[in-house]
């Protein structure tokens, strides 16, 4: 199977640079780093959406150091339980897994962490974590609230899965505008994903 790394373009607009690309994004898909990891994971993504139109290949691959295929399938399950979108793709999730994945190629405690975490969630699980119906998987996850290993995931998921630009592209964020002046002139007022407001409670900004 050939992959192909993602580099995601954002729908162009008043909010994006000039040509509309966002080059951020680098998935680590080559065969020799594919081959070099410890294990890989891989998927496509869903036909129809957003990721998809803008992505050049749907096939995408994350390849890992320290944690194993199961390992990674596991720590992405949980991410989407933490928190759940389903306008993200599993690609994004598979960012949380390279992160925790490169931290703990250099710290062996960690590594211990999310390998006896991981464990523990298919131990209470009767099985695999990421084979459990999702009420089963809620509730493991709630049991375990209190413990590092979810501090850890929990915490890690807020810049893996939100600081990215298919994330971005997913969520409409058309990315930090101070730098270029603020969002008066570049995008205020544009959310299209919840109901306009009524006048009185956002109105027209003030120009000066």
């Amino acid at each position: 199977m050939k992959t192909i790394a993602i580099s995601l373009i954002v729908p162009t607009g008043n909010c994006t640079e000039e040509d509309g690309r966002v080059p951020k994004l680098d998935l680590p898909l080559s065969r020799r780093e594919l081959l070099k990891g410890s294990g890989v994971l891989m998927g496509t993504l869903a036909t129809g959406t957003l990721l998809a139109t803008l992505a050049p290949s749907p096939v995408w691959a994350v390849a890992m150091t320290k944690l194993g295929d199961a390992e990674g399938r596991t720590l992405l399950t949980l991410g989407r339980v933490l928190y759940p979108h389903k306008k993200l793709d599993d690609a994004v999730y598979a960012l949380l897994v390279k992160d925790l994945d490169a931290k703990a190629s250099t710290d062996p405690k960690l590594l211990k962490l999310l390998k006896d975490g991981v464990a523990r969630l298919d131990q209470l699980a009767g099985g695999r974590f990421e084979k459990a119906t999702p009420e089963k998987q809620l509730e493991i996850v709630r049991s375990i609230e209190k413990t590092p290993f979810f501090a850890t995931v929990r915490g890690q998921c807020v810049t893996s899965l939100y600081d990215n630009d298919m994330a971005f592209a997913a969520l409409g964020y058309p990315g930090s505008a101070w730098e270029k002046g603020g969002y008066i002139t570049r995008g205020f007022q544009d959310l299209t994903w919840l109901p306009a407001p009524p006048t009185e409670a956002s109105p027209p900004p003030y120009m000066g």
